[in-house]
């Protein structure tokens, strides 16, 4: 479905076939014009011709971070650097810097699919919308920006920084909708809460992204802000936020699978699996010229449907991560995800949703504390109920990830809140 609200979407068969000639064309494209793809399809004896429709995806070769990451900067680009007018980056925090280049028809298009994700949002021309992503290197300022004014919303650059300005012009300019990551909205619904701005504001919808969350914030921040918040994706290697938004519904995220086509992977074997399954989500960009990706492992844990939603959509769906490959914790043999913490947090009425997972390791031993906020409402100096409130907690945590964790309960606003994408865990086993 484009962003125009138009009600007709493609058929499954007509997907397909648009998707089989998008990939014979991008092969081709991508063959000739990189170095790295044509080496690796030579390695595999693989050639253009090979690829006649999308089930012969799977012949092809994956991408990872680290290949890009090994053809730092402009090494997987696929055109002369006089047709890149944009470029962005990755923080490079764990390594170098992943650099992804744009054409101008890559900004048109990055634009289109951003705009049909606030089209599923419930955003349109009337609405005036604060972006309050970082702008810069990081996609999410500038992908939320230029798909917000393509689809003809006000737009109010914001950025991050000064959450009491943000909530001021938020009144002031009766912003109805805003983007930004969802642990942010939760830290400005507590701004709004503080100044006593609440029951002023004009804010309808919330599409936020660039960080795991489960659907259990989605109602906190929909509950705190009486609004519908809705969950975009996107990575920069792939384009930035547009990749994929949940309608009204909320039942997965609709994929814009005519640019980018999702498969999931079982973690072992890396061989698609059904739907429904959970595995590691990969993409191949159909439609980038300045840097397409052949079968790119995002490492982000997802399940598949490809069934019509009860929105009349008939593009395929992931649903909310389940995590990361590289963010699972192995804590005394247990599989532990951040996202676990949050999702059993929520349902204790006394705490906050901040919360930070320390991992450390004592004579041999794995051991875990999680730093929790109290929600100031609940917050006492009286040591039996913070001690009722220690085990209560713990017993959550407990049936939630399977292994015991120590308590730590903080003040209110103790924890550090994040504008960015929030940083919920300590490893200092990465010490030892």
């Amino acid at each position: 479905m484009i962003w125009n609200e138009t009600k007709e979407c493609m058929s499954r068969d007509q997907m397909t076939a648009l998707q089989s000639a998008r990939l014979v064309k991008l092969v081709d494209y991508v063959y000739h014009n990189v170095d790295f793809y044509r080496k690796k399809m030579q390695n595999l004896d693989l050639f253009p011709s090979d690829i006649k429709s999308i089930e012969d995806i799977t012949k092809l070769p994956f991408t990872t971070k680290d290949d890009l990451r090994d053809n730092y900067p402009f090494g997987l680009f696929a055109v002369p650097n006089k047709e890149i007018v944009r470029i962005h980056a990755s923080s490079g925090t764990t390594g170098k810097a992943t650099v992804v280049g744009y054409t101008k028809h890559d900004l048109d298009i990055w634009a289109e699919c951003v705009a049909r994700c606030m089209t599923m949002a419930g955003i349109g021309k009337d609405d005036i919308i604060q972006i309050a992503y970082g702008y810069g290197l990081f996609t999410g300022g500038l992908g939320a920006h230029n798909g917000a004014e393509l689809l003809g919303a006000t737009v109010v650059p914001m950025s991050t920084g000064n959450s009491k300005k943000l909530t001021t012009m938020m009144v002031d300019f009766g912003a109805t909708a805003i983007a930004c990551t969802p642990s942010y909205l939760l830290h400005i619904s507590e701004v709004l809460r503080e100044e006593g701005l609440l029951d002023k504001i004009k804010l309808k919808a919330a599409i936020c992204g660039a960080e795991p969350w489960t659907e259990k914030m989605r109602h906190e921040i929909e509950t705190r802000l009486n609004i519908t918040a809705h969950d975009i994706y996107g990575l920069s290697e792939i384009m930035g936020p547009g990749v994929a938004c949940d309608c009204q519904y909320h039942n997965g995220l609709h994929v814009c699978e005519d640019h980018f086509y999702p498969e999931v992977l079982d973690t072992a074997t890396l061989a698609p699996v059904a739907d429904g399954v959970t595995g590691e989500l990969a993409f191949t960009t159909f439609t980038k010229e300045g840097i397409p990706l052949l079968r790119y492992r995002t490492k982000d844990l997802t399940s598949i449907d490809h069934s019509t939603c009860e929105c009349g959509r008939t593009s395929a769906r992931i649903s909310r991560f389940k995590g990361r490959v590289d963010d699972m914790l192995i804590i005394r043999g247990v599989n532990v995800f951040p996202s676990q913490v949050e999702a059993a947090l929520v349902d204790v009425e006394e705490v906050t949703p901040h919360y930070m997972m320390i991992v450390d390791r004592v004579n041999n031993l794995d051991t875990l504390e999680i730093q929790v906020e109290v929600d100031p409402k609940y917050y006492t100096d009286e040591v039996r109920a913070l001690e009722a409130l220690n085990k209560k907690i713990a017993h959550v945590i407990q049936q939630a990830l399977g292994v015991n964790a120590k308590i730590k309960i903080v003040e209110p606003q103790t924890l550090v809140r994040s504008q960015g994408k929030a940083v919920h865990v300590i490893d200092n086993r990465k010490l030892y």
